[in-house]
Formats: C-alpha cells, structure tokens, sequence
C-alpha cells in the first residue's frame, strides 16, 4: 500500500482505476471509524459503472495511516478539510474533484467545498453539520459496545490501533467543547450540485442534518431518504446507494 505525507502525517492511500481519459476523479472521505478496507467494494463499483478513477484514503488515526498522537479537538474536522485534504489532493494532482463523504467524511467533504475549494459535486451519505442529542446517545451506545462486546476485535482488523482509533473519535463527540460543532455557515458557500444520502433509521443523525443541507446550499441539492436503513447507507442498502450515486457521478461527468 503507498503513503504520501499530508498536514505532517504519514496516510495510506489506494487507487482505484478502471478509469476512462478525461473523467474526473473520485475522491472517497470514510466515516468516524472506518479506513480505506471499510468501504469494501463500493468505490471500485462506482469506477467500473461510471469510468472516474476513485482514490480512497485513511486520514490520521485511521487504517495503517499514522496512529493518533493525542485527542483530537473539537476541529477536528475542519483540520482534515482545510489543511489535510487539499495537501493530499496536491500531491497527487487531482483538480476538482467529485467528492464521495460518508459521516464524518461528508462532513469534511462539505467544509471544504463551503470553504472555496474547486469541487465537481459532493455526493454524501450520512453528512453531519450540526450536534444532535439523538446521535450523541448513538455515540455513548457505541462506547458501551466497544467497552462489552468484540467490537475492538472487529475493529483492530481495520487500523493499527483500534482503541485509539476509537476513542480519539468517541471522546471528541461526546466531550462539551463538541456540543456547540456547527458547520451551516460553510454551506451557503457550495455551488456546485450536491447529493445527500440518509437512512431513515440511523443511530447517528436524523433527516434534520440533510434537510439543512439542502435548504441553505447554493447550487441543486438532491435527497434520497432510505427506508430500513441506519447511519451506512452503500453497506445496508447497497443498490439503492450505489444508483443513487451513480447517476449523480453520471449527470456530472456529461455536463
């Protein structure tokens, strides 16, 4: 697996490249604990329906990326979007991308749109862009399953330290400082076309984070609201997810 060095750490990346001349790459953001093996084989199905090369990477603490150095603040976020990701997308010269954000990784996807940067469209499952009671105690459950179940088991298959990785994000979410986390003011600032995906049943976020994007964005915002579905939209419903996102990757390649 290759590293590149972003914002002073060492982050593993992957190519995914059964891409067409000219198509604009994808650029895949994974959620709060998940790493560039997670997205299973999402990211390669959306290159082979759409003919964009994908790159997937794990940001600081995540993966085989570097391990988590001390607690993350409540910036965490905006870190990632305004200094990590545009030294990740320098280093391997990729201009306007389309970006693919799940949970926190929709998250980042927005603030770095919001903040200027050239950007296709975002295509987002799950985005947050405000702190809601509902999914804190979604967080608090998931720090109770990690504390009793083989959750650190599962999870250690995926990143170098999966206890850190854990609770440099379980501990951000749930600490004061992160109760007043809000990231609206970013989306007046995003022109460009925008997806966003949420699961009616999802433990981390109701349809109110979406509902917001959609209202405040300046360009066109599509919503596709999933039944029977909770906060991992391309793994619990898989189909719908991957045309959803297909079509909106497609519209934007034909412009």
């Amino acid at each position: 697996m290759p590293f590149l060095t972003a914002a002073g750490h060492r982050l593993e990346y992957e190519w995914v490249d059964a891409a067409e001349p000219g198509k604009p790459a994808l650029v895949f953001l994974h959620e709060g604990l998940g790493s560039i093996r997670q997205w299973r084989d999402f990211p390669l199905q959306v290159v082979k329906s759409t003919g964009c090369p994908a790159l997937v990477y794990a940001r600081y603490g995540y993966g085989q990326s570097d391990v988590l150095e001390g607690p993350h603040t409540a910036r965490f976020m905006h870190r990632e979007a305004l200094e990590a990701l545009p030294q990740v997308l320098a280093a391997l010269s990729i201009d306007a991308p389309i970006l693919v954000g799940h949970s926190d990784g929709a998250s980042i996807a927005l603030i770095y749109a919001g903040a200027g940067h050239a950007v296709r469209g975002l295509a987002l499952e799950a985005p947050h862009v405000f702190v809601e009671e509902h999914g804190l105690q979604g967080i608090r459950d998931a720090k109770r399953a990690f504390e009793s179940t083989d959750l650190p088991d599962k999870l250690g298959k995926y990143h170098r330290d999966a206890a850190k990785t854990f609770y440099g994000w379980n501990d951000v979410w749930l600490s004061d400082e992160f109760r007043a986390w809000n990231i609206e003011d970013y989306l007046p600032g995003i022109r460009c076309p925008v997806l966003a995906i949420q699961g009616e049943d999802d433990q981390y976020g109701t349809m109110a984070q979406v509902e917001a994007i959609a209202r405040r964005v300046s360009g066109a915002c599509e919503l596709v609201k999933l039944p029977s579905c909770g906060h991992s939209p391309h793994r619990e419903q898989p189909q719908a997810t991957l045309e959803a996102v297909v079509r909106f990757v497609s519209g934007l390649v034909e412009q």
